[in-house]
């Protein structure tokens, strides 16, 4: 651990980026287009999108304007055990697996088109997504 430099990050910062990329990636707004926009460099947007820089509230609040979302959009889904602090080596060590999930650009891309369509069709793509997962699980356990 002697001359490793550790970065540390809460869960939230991690989801708050996730959805500022999902949301970005939906809109197909460049990074360099978002920064622009907020005032700060494509490298910042980087930073928050990976959790690696907590975003102010006055920043996230530019950023909701920008992608045209209420703030709390980037708090949605979050509860109790989303708030316990991660301790993330900078190279050797990475995210638990639903991080990795909420930071992938087409789990983000996913999620964030889910949202755009109506109730009854969310309904029936997590209905799609459950029977996918079960034939995927069935076939690894007879393989």
């Amino acid at each position: 651990m002697l001359g490793e430099k550790v970065i540390r990050m809460t869960n939230i910062d991690v989801l708050i980026g996730a959805r500022i990329k999902g949301r970005r990636i939906a809109l197909k707004i460049s990074q360099t287009k978002l920064a622009e926009a907020v005032g700060v460099r494509f490298q910042q947007v980087q930073k928050y999108e990976s959790g690696a820089n907590r975003v102010s509230a006055s920043r996230l609040l530019m950023i909701a304007e920008t992608l045209c979302v209420p703030i709390s959009y980037f708090f949605q889904g979050l509860d109790a055990t989303a708030s316990s602090d991660a301790v993330v080596k900078k190279s050797s060590e990475r995210p638990s697996a639903p991080m990795n999930a909420l930071t992938d650009t087409h789990v983000s891309e996913i999620l964030a088109l889910v949202e755009t369509l109506p109730k009854e069709q969310q309904m029936a793509v997590l209905a799609f997504l459950r029977t996918l997962a079960k034939t995927s699980e069935t076939e690894s356990n007879s393989a």
